[in-house]
């Protein structure tokens, strides 16, 4: 009985999101309504058939309190930020670190969890379990499995012909039904790799040798990877947008190519993604783990760094020498630069000579590969990612319940952010050129995914990659070459401005890197080498 009426408890305070998704997309009243009873029926048969497992004794109250908790949690995000419980969303939540998990905690969320769990800890509290024989309760909840189970079947069956096309057409309303889509993502999450081969490691960098461009170099060359996160490429003032949010890097001739669209929507998904030599959907579909672009360049020879300044590298950077960029920092530093234990962008250039110096002086000499890791426009604390004298628009949206902002203020704080983004590869640049009497400097930069600001009421990112709108997809990709890279890969400037609107993907980075680096591997692709046809045309 406490099973069937806190299925029915969830499915009355927690499904608020499930509901408003409905109305949204049924239209009249007359047509989502039948949609919002036969949703909630097959929402609280799910609940009961989870919970059925769990209907043994009191001691299963704290787990029963948990799950109301779980639910109060994910209706607050979903409705806050118009998310959905799949795998990838619950797999980016477990790999939130503690200062991107404040950022996301506020007063209103601590309310919207109490409201729902406060009645549910004290009717547990107060409610009685009588004991009962094993066999006795083994055969109630087989009974109440089962009988949940037929239920739903027969709803599905008699409203089939509503429920078919609603649910092939909108897959993310599978993931709104709560607590089941959340208790089902974590498990998907834990339960599948058991299935698949795991540990593995399946090594690439067999043939990988320096190019041609090596032999007898004057200067060695030094690539900048920076992998920016959260910006979205129609924010970027050299891709067209009305605001000037790129006035430093406009000043030092860099290159914007504006179609380029990510592997993923979350760090998660997609950083790991664009460092892999298997494309997107090879990626997605591989049954182990493989070496990425970082690891190819170590096996060439090269000096190859990782700098991060976000929550890890995902486990790209595993084998290869790197660093947070907030370690050994002096207190000067922090007290300018970080806000605890967050820190702007700019972080990473301080004491970066010294760190570039301690890597391999046998690899040094052949050239150097650093990759830095953003910060970036991380949500929904976008305040906190420009500093005091970067913020041009205000007023700013100065909290991190997004939805209490309006438009202006949240337009305002997100550009500050992608300002502080222009001036720190601005600054990255200008740092390269000093380079330039030992080194042939060069710099990559692209977002891992983008963001939703408020367009068809989402915010922040993460919404599955097959309906997730194009502001979480679309993002910059900038490039700037000096004269000594340029001479050294024989790059025709004019070719690669006339290629500024040719159609790019995160697939193109493990390629285009290889191929400003006169790197030769078998898995080096020229047709995704975004630069292959500009080389060599004088």
């Amino acid at each position: 009985m406490v099973v069937v009426w806190l299925s029915l408890y969830l499915v009355l305070t927690t499904n608020w999101p499930l509901w408003n998704e409905l109305a949204r997309i049924g239209g009249a009243p007359s047509t989502y309504m039948p949609t919002i009873l036969v949703m909630s029926l097959l929402t609280f048969c799910g609940s009961v058939a989870i919970l059925s497992f769990t209907a043994w004794s009191r001691w299963m109250k704290p787990l029963w309190f948990l799950v109301v908790v779980l639910a109060a949690v994910v209706q607050h995000y979903m409705l806050a930020y118009r998310v959905v419980m799949d795998p990838t969303m619950v797999a980016n939540a477990m790999q939130t670190d503690p200062n991107e998990a404040r950022d996301l905690l506020s007063w209103r969320m601590a309310f919207n969890v109490l409201v729902v769990a406060l009645p549910a800890a004290f009717v547990l509290w107060r409610v009685r379990i009588l004991p009962m024989r094993f066999l006795s309760k083994l055969w109630r909840n087989v009974a109440l499995l089962l009988l949940s189970v037929v239920v739903a079947l027969g709803a599905v069956v008699s409203m089939n012909r509503e429920l078919a096309p609603l649910m092939r057409n909108n897959v993310h309303l599978r993931y709104m039904m709560n607590p089941i889509a959340s208790l089902y993502s974590a498990g998907s999450l834990f339960i599948k790799p058991l299935f698949k081969r795991t540990g593995k490691l399946i090594p690439i960098t067999a043939g990988t040798a320096l190019g041609a461009s090596y032999a007898g170099q004057a200067k060695p060359p030094l690539f900048v990877v920076v992998v920016g996160e959260t910006a979205r490429a129609d924010h970027f003032s050299l891709n067209g947008y009305a605001r000037d949010t790129n006035p430093e890097l406009a000043k030092r001739g860099v290159l914007s190519y504006r179609e380029v669209r990510s592997c993923g929507t979350n760090t998660l998904a997609s950083v790991p993604c664009m460092f892999s030599p298997l494309g997107k959907e090879g990626y997605e579909s591989r049954k182990d783990d493989y070496e990425t672009l970082v690891d190819v360049l170590q096996a060439a020879g090269l000096a190859v760094f990782w700098l991060d300044n976000q929550a890890g590298c995902k486990g790209v950077c595993e084998r290869i020498p790197n660093a947070s960029a907030f370690a050994g920092l002096d207190a000067a530093t922090r007290k300018a630069l970080c806000d605890g234990d967050e820190c702007l962008d700019d972080v990473m250039l301080k004491g970066l000579d010294e760190r570039i110096a301690a890597l391999p002086a046998e690899r040094r000499a052949k050239g150097i590969v650093l990759v830095m890791h953003q910060m970036g426009s991380h949500g929904p604390a976008y305040y906190k990612r420009s500093a005091p004298d970067v913020k041009h628009f205000l007023p700013e949206c100065k909290t991190n319940a997004l939805a209490e902002c309006g438009h202006a203020e949240l337009m305002n704080v997100y550009d500050n952010s992608i300002l502080q983004t222009d001036r720190f590869l601005g600054q990255t640049i200008d740092w390269l050129k000093t380079q330039s009497k030992q080194y042939d400097p060069a710099l990559l930069y692209v977002s891992d995914h983008g963001e939703s600001l408020g367009e068809y009421g989402l915010f922040l990112h993460g919404v599955p990659y097959s309906f997730a709108p194009d502001a979480q997809k679309h993002v910059p990709m900038i490039t700037w070459f000096s004269e000594g890279m340029d001479q050294r890969r024989k790059l025709s400037r004019s070719c690669m401005e006339a290629g500024l609107d040719a159609p790019l993907t995160h697939d193109n980075l493990y390629h285009t890197v290889l191929g400003v680096m006169d790197v030769t591997t078998p898995t080096y692709k020229p047709a995704l080498d975004a630069l292959a046809s500009c080389r060599a045309k004088g």
